[in-house]
């Protein structure tokens, strides 16, 4: 096992791997409702694109992970734990950016619409971060200090 692969080739990876997933279904999602706004000659509303990038963070979350994992104690013979810390973390955070898209593109389509509920599906999205927020405190908090 090399050191430095479970933190660099997972955590940041999977995490990015979800944040993207979650940016385009919300990406999709906001460029449909500003084709929906144009046709009915409504304003396209800019502040869906506060939506599109809500996912962007876990990537943020899993390099935070990666440094962390590099920087703690781990004897050579632990290594395995490195990558296993990198893998689990990575894959939860994507899971969630993925997950705050696809509500982002529900909230987009909403918003579109009605024009209204900015506000609660700000929190939706948030308490779907919370998770990503969670697992890297959690892992980071179960590590050896160097």
């Amino acid at each position: 096992m090399i050191e430095g692969f479970g933190d660099m080739g997972a955590s940041v990876s999977l995490a990015a791997v979800g944040s993207a997933l979650g940016a385009g279904a919300a990406g999709m999602a906001a460029v449909g409702a500003w084709k929906k706004c144009y046709a009915q000659s409504k304003a396209a509303p800019f502040i869906l694109t506060a939506f599109v990038g809500a996912p962007l963070t876990q990537t943020i979350y899993g390099y935070i992970l990666k440094n962390t994992i590099q920087k703690a104690n781990i004897p050579p013979e632990a290594y395995k734990w490195q990558l296993i810390y990198g893998l689990l973390g990575g894959l939860a955070m994507g899971f969630s950016a993925w997950m705050q898209g696809k509500a982002a593109a529900s909230a987009s389509d909403a918003l579109a619409e009605t024009g209204k509920g900015f506000g609660q599906y700000m929190i939706v999205l948030g308490i779907i971060e919370t998770v990503a927020l969670f697992v890297m405190v959690f892992l980071m908090t179960t590590l050896p200090k160097a």
